[in-house]
C-alpha cells in the first residue's frame, strides 16, 4: 500500500540499494470522476519555458485544483522558438503542437490512449495542388508552416512570404482541433516575415527558397488546411508527446536502440534521471527517477519499463528526463532534480480536481 497524501492521491519514495537508485511514485485513483489528466504549456501558448511550479500557478482556475504534476515532452531549449515541444500538445481540444511519434491523449470519455502518431498536415491551394506543412514550429527556407494564435503575437520568422488567413465559415473559432479540415480565406499577403497573427485567424508562412515553387495565391482566394494524422484522434481533448513506449498490455516493451552514436540513442541504454506516465484501469502513475547523483545513478529505459510494469502499469510512456525530470504532488516537488532545482521546461502533465472537491 502506498501512503496517501490525501484521499485518492498516494506517494512513495522507493530506494533500491543495488543501484543505488531513488524512485518517486505518485499514484492517483482514477475511480474518482473529478480527477482529470490534462496537458499544460508555459504561458498557455506554443512557445516559452517555465518551472513546473510556475506552470501550476498559471493554470486557469476553471481547470481545477492541481494535485499532481510531472514534466512533459522533449522540447527546443534555446533560440527564438524555445519551448516548442518535439511532439503533440493538445490543450482543451485546441492543437498547439503537431504529433511526431509516441503520444498520450485523453478522449472525450476521459479515457487515456497511446500510440505512435505522425502528422499528415497539408494545405490545398486554390489551384487544387497540395503541399505538406508544419505547425507552430521553427521556420526554414524550404518549409511551409501554419501558425495559430497559440504561437503568440507574431510568427517570429525572417524572410519568405506569409498569407494572413481568416476562417471562411461564419462563427468558426481560431482554435484548431486535431484532425480538422478548415477553409481559410486570404485577407493579406506579406513579404519579409514576422507577420502578426490575428487573434481569430492564422498565418501560413513559406520560406524564401520555397516561395518560387508555390502556386500564385491572391487575396480573397480560399485555401483548405487538413490536420489529419496517421492514427485518427478526432475525439482527443488533451494530449502530449513523449516516447518511447515503455509498457504495453501489462508487459515492459523491449527498447529497440538504433546503432547510432547520437546522444538521443546512446542515452537510452545509459542510466539517467527519468520521468514517465503510466496507468491501469484503477490508477494513473507519475514516476520520476533521480539520477546523476551519488545517492541515485538513474535508470536505463528498459529498467524503467520493467519497474513501471512491476508497480502495476498496464500502459506507460517515457517523458523527457535528465535535468527536466521533476515530480510535484500535493503542494511541493517530491524528487531531487539533477540540476539542483527546477529546470524551466516547455510542458507538463497535471492531474486536477474541481476547486470544490475536498482534499
Amino acid at each position: 500500500m502506498l501512503p496517501e497524501l490525501q484521499p485518492g492521491l498516494a506517494y512513495t519514495n522507493q530506494v533500491v540499494s543495488s543501484g543505488p537508485v531513488s524512485i518517486h511514485v505518485v499514484r492517483v485513483d482514477r475511480s474518482k470522476p473529478a480527477s482529470q489528466l490534462r496537458s499544460v504549456h508555459a504561458g498557455n501558448g506554443a512557445f516559452g519555458l517555465a518551472n513546473i511550479s510556475d506552470h501550476l500557478r498559471g493554470l486557469p482556475k476553471v481547470a481545477g485544483r492541481p494535485i499532481a504534476a510531472i514534466n512533459g515532452d522533449f522540447y527546443q531549449r534555446e533560440g527564438t522558438y524555445a519551448g516548442d515541444p518535439r511532439g503533440l500538445q493538445l490543450i482543451d481540444g485546441v492543437l498547439v503542437s503537431a504529433p511526431m511519434g509516441v503520444c498520450l491523449w485523453i478522449d472525450r470519455a476521459g479515457e487515456p490512449q497511446m500510440d505512435d502518431v505522425q502528422s499528415r498536415f497539408q494545405v490545398t491551394w486554390p489551384d487544387g495542388s497540395k503541399a505538406a506543412m508544419g505547425f507552430n514550429e521553427e521556420s526554414a527556407p524550404d518549409r511551409l508552416i501554419l501558425f495559430t494564435p497559440s504561437a503568440g503575437p507574431s510568427t517570429r520568422t525572417r524572410g519568405g512570404r506569409e498569407w494572413i488567413l481568416a476562417p471562411e465559415a461564419s462563427g468558426a473559432t481560431s482554435g484548431l482541433p486535431i484532425g480538422a479540415r478548415m477553409k481559410l480565406r486570404v485577407t493579406e499577403i506579406r513579404d519579409g516575415g514576422n507577420s502578426p497573427i490575428p487573434t481569430h485567424g492564422f498565418v501560413l508562412s513559406a520560406g524564401l527558397a520555397l516561395v518560387r515553387r508555390l502556386p500564385t495565391v491572391n487575396t480573397q482566394q480560399v485555401l483548405e488546411v487538413d490536420l489529419s494524422t496517421s492514427v485518427p484522434m478526432y475525439d482527443a481533448v488533451s494530449g502530449i508527446g513523449g516516447g518511447p513506449l515503455l509498457v504495453r498490455n501489462h508487459r515492459a516493451v523491449r527498447i529497440e536502440i538504433p546503432d547510432d552514436d547520437a546522444y538521443q540513442f546512446k542515452s537510452m541504454k545509459e542510466r539517467h534521471p527519468r520521468s514517465a506516465v503510466g496507468w491501469n484501469r484503477e490508477h494513473y502513475f507519475f514516476v520520476t527517477v533521480d539520477g546523476r547523483q551519488k545517492e541515485s545513478v538513474g535508470m536505463t529505459l528498459e529498467e524503467l519499463g520493467k519497474h513501471l510494469a512491476a508497480i502495476g502499469c498496464s500502459e506507460a510512456m517515457n517523458l523527457d528526463g535528465g535535468g527536466s525530470a521533476t515530480l510535484w504532488a500535493d503542494g511541493r516537488i517530491r524528487n531531487h532534480p539533477s540540476d539542483g532545482g527546477e529546470r524551466p521546461i516547455a510542458n507538463a502533465l497535471v492531474i486536477v480536481q474541481p476547486e470544490n472537491t475536498a482534499p
